[in-house]
């Protein structure tokens, strides 16, 4: 019997994303493919360290445990190594003992055609090109930028903890693109006039409300859940009641919100412990980035508010 990949939640990541393979990619930007595969062949039984996304992963492959007779995550690992390069890859799969037995190696091709095929609710991944295409394809994905960050969350905590822009990652580029255009008290008064009608869904919106069902399935009496969400939005009152009454009429449970207006969203996120924030500016990203795992969300075709 094949097995139904329209039942769990799907994550695609790339090999940059799940592990720390930025030296080896120096070797294929600055010597070449055949230096590349050269060096992954000599060294494939060497365990590879950590990437970004590694915690968010393993998080997830956990959540498997919550209800063992039915697997509530896969995780693929979705790259453009070539079957000869990768061992490296499923040996420090194995060497981590991380729960995941799938690939799609894709030997220098683009990974978006085969994203729908794995039926994929979330892409992460060091390749722009490919995030890109993702998101036109109307995949959540992110672009994940190497950091600095702790390997765990400063302060341990037993959920997956997850932050997410607002405008243009869970919300469409419609106000933000008034921001970009016409300055801040246009984008003011147009949401202050639209405050009851609700914003069009970004990227992340129907990967938000698979996180929702989730956290649904397994929300105790207390409230408390396996997974946390929060909203870390450069918007401010009065601008905040749209973005509320928008997820709420999505049916959307999202645990925390901060509408900073300006404070910058580093020590927010820090302080939240999130395992990836996902950004449409690349400038929050990279601040981010320096304490947390983070992606920057590009804008979908025709949605960028700079042109």
């Amino acid at each position: 019997m094949a097995y139904d990949l329209t039942q769990p939640l799907v994550i695609g990541i790339g090999s940059r994303a799940l592990f720390d393979l930025e030296m080896e990619n120096e070797i294929f930007e600055t010597q070449g493919l055949k230096a590349y595969e050269e060096y992954q062949v000599q060294h494939e039984k060497d365990i590879l360290k950590e990437g970004p996304a590694f915690q968010l992963v393993k998080a997830f492959l956990d959540l498997n445990q919550l209800q063992p007779d039915k697997r509530l995550v896969e995780v693929i690992v979705m790259s453009r190594n070539s079957p000869n390069t990768s061992l490296r890859i499923f040996n420090s799969i194995k060497g981590h003992d991380l729960d995941i037995t799938r690939a799609a190696l894709c030997g220098g091709s683009s990974i978006s055609p085969y994203l729908k095929a794995f039926n994929t609710a979330l892409f992460l991944s060091a390749n722009q090109e490919d995030v890109k295409l993702a998101v036109d394809d109307g995949i959540a994905a992110g672009m994940i930028l190497p950091g600095n960050f702790p390997a765990e969350p400063h302060v341990p905590i037993p959920q997956i903890r997850i932050a997410f822009d607002g405008d243009a990652v869970l919300f469409a580029a419609e106000s933000e693109k008034i921001f970009q255009k016409e300055g801040i008290q246009a984008f003011i008064d147009h949401e202050r006039e639209k405050a009851d009608i609700p914003m069009e869904e970004g990227p992340f919106a129907s990967f938000l409300r698979t996180l929702a069902h989730i956290q649904a399935m397994f929300m105790d009496n207390q409230g408390q859940s396996p997974i946390r969400t929060a909203l870390v939005t450069a918007r401010n009152a009065p601008a905040h009641e749209r973005a509320i009454k928008t997820l709420r009429s999505w049916g959307v449970h999202i645990d925390e919100a901060f509408f900073l207006g300006g404070v910058r969203k580093k020590d927010v996120l820090s302080a939240f412990g999130a395992h990836i924030f996902f950004d449409d500016q690349k400038l929050h990203v990279a601040s981010a980035s320096e304490v947390v795992p983070s992606a920057v969300v590009p804008y979908r075709e025709g949605d960028d508010p700079r042109v």
